[in-house]
């Protein structure tokens, strides 16, 4: 996708796609009889750009800025042994000398920074003063924003947040019921809406009617729900057999 863009005419409309290649690029462009385009162009519904639509991950992008953010600042955490390592205070009358302090940045940068160099003592001279620094407790609150983040992300997928593995939110029976709606509310509609896209884009090729369908019957997430209406079919005594079919969606 990143290497197309659409190609509008006068008055708005796509009537070709521009494919950026190693050497300028190729247009793609529609059946100049039947108006057929060899390119589908699947999308979802933005209120102010009808030719590329909105990807939800668009719609996230402020929750993903935050979670790349804190994870950089964990990572930095992490090279720093997990805390700010604290100031040196020197101690003699007036300040350092340049040629002193250059090299004193020199060595702290070179055998004290970074996770293998955790926990090494270090030793000090010329009236240098070692005082620890350590994180408040709103400071390392980045953790749960990291979690809010992934919460807006996951939702802006239209993901249950019970599904991604934030501690506290997932348990057995939640976790269940969360896979189910992700199925009915994300995956099949994305799904049926390809099957329609198709449906109709291939029409022309083929030359007849064509009918793409999702045979949702062998989704191992929904055979709860396949077992419970064959079982209320199956008491269903007032239906005749080619009903109880039709409601199944079997073909008769």
């Amino acid at each position: 996708p990143s290497a197309m863009r659409p190609v509008a005419d006068a008055r708005g409309w796509v009537e070709a796609w521009a494919v950026r290649e190693r050497h300028g690029e190729r247009l793609i462009r529609r059946d100049a009889e039947t108006g057929w385009s060899p390119v589908l162009h699947l999308k979802l519904f933005n209120p102010v750009s009808d030719t590329m639509g909105l990807p939800p991950l668009g719609a996230a992008r402020r929750a993903l800025d935050l979670h790349n953010a804190s994870a950089d600042w964990a990572k930095a955490l992490i090279d720093n042994s997990a805390k700010p390592s604290g100031a040196l205070v020197y101690g003699g009358h007036g300040r350092m000398p340049p040629d002193q302090f250059d090299a004193l940045k020199a060595e702290l940068e070179g055998m004290y920074s970074g996770a293998a160099n955790a926990g090494r003592p270090l030793l000090l001279e010329g009236g240098l003063d070692w005082r620890p620094m350590s994180l408040s407790p709103a400071e390392m609150d980045f953790l749960q924003a990291r979690h809010g983040a992934a919460r807006e992300i996951a939702l802006a997928l239209g993901v249950p947040p019970m599904l991604i593995g934030i501690p506290g939110d997932n348990t057995y029976s939640n976790y269940k019921e969360a896979n189910l709606a992700f199925w009915r509310m994300t995956v099949l509609p994305l799904v049926q809406k390809m099957a329609a896209a198709l449906s109709a884009w291939m029409d022309v090729p083929f030359g007849a009617e064509v009918e793409v369908r999702a045979d949702i019957d062998r989704v191992p997430a929904l055979s709860a729900e396949r077992d419970a209406l064959w079982a209320r079919l199956e008491g269903a005594s007032f239906a005749t057999g080619e009903e109880k079919r039709k409601l199944a969606g079997l073909q008769p």
